[in-house]
């Protein structure tokens, strides 16, 4: 079974920019460096990995994510990046989401989906991250058996969106979606497991790449999105 999204790796040409994008405009601490990436605290045990595109699996490119916050707190998110980026606001009937740019082009979307109890501008783990996928039939299928849900299909079947719960993954065929956001390309996010072999076995015929890497099992979508499930 999946329960979340541990981390979430995009690719950075220049590094230092975008960690201070990061830094300054959503507070998100640096948790540790190594020479190709550095890695930021996203809230509720969830980190972005901005990492240098000299070696594979590489960061996701022009990915479109979303960062959770609690619902009390959006407005003060709102009126704090409001004032540095033209923002694109979204109501959703329930929930909204503000969406701008980072340094690397990818769409970050801020969603008050989160539960509430502070108006504080504080994050709570990654709620969503959007795949580009090439045969959206096949993919919808690689991740309801990978554990997924489907709940949500686009009336133009260019999408698909699934949920594991705590996370969502929207697997679009190739578009412009909301804010002009794109879906991201080579892909690697960190899937919390409990049974990190059942899960990979669940998919085997189709994952184009398996492979131990530090403790944890690293699978490969036909897509070439990269799945490392962490137990």
């Amino acid at each position: 079974m999946l329960r979340g999204c541990r981390w979430l790796a995009l690719e950075g040409k220049h590094v230092s920019p975008v960690v201070d994008f990061y830094r300054e405009h959503l507070e998100t601490p640096v948790t540790h460096r190594s020479d190709r990436e550095v890695a930021l605290d996203v809230g509720a045990g969830g980190e972005l990995r901005i990492r240098r595109p000299d070696g594979v699996p590489r960061g996701g490119l022009h990915t479109h994510y979303a960062l959770e916050c609690p619902a009390d707190a959006y407005d003060a998110w709102y009126d704090r990046l409001a004032d540095a980026f033209d923002l694109r606001e979204v109501d959703f009937g329930g929930m909204r989401s503000l969406y701008l740019y980072d340094p690397a082009g990818n769409c970050v979307e801020v969603a008050g989906a989160g539960e509430s109890g502070t108006a504080e501008p504080t994050l709570s783990g990654i709620f969503e991250v959007v795949l580009e996928v090439e045969d959206l039939p096949a993919s919808e299928s690689f991740y309801t058996d990978l554990g997924f849900e489907t709940v949500d299909r686009g009336e133009d079947r260019t999408r698909t969106r699934l949920t594991t719960g705590p996370f969502d993954v929207e697997l679009w065929e190739p578009h412009l979606g909301l804010a002009e956001a794109r879906g991201g390309v080579h892909v690697d996010v960190g899937l919390v497991a409990d049974d990190p072999e059942t899960v990979a076995d669940s998919v085997a015929a189709r994952a184009t790449r398996r492979e131990q890497v530090d403790g944890d099992l690293r699978i490969r979508d036909p897509d070439g999105h990269y799945l490392t499930l962490v137990g």
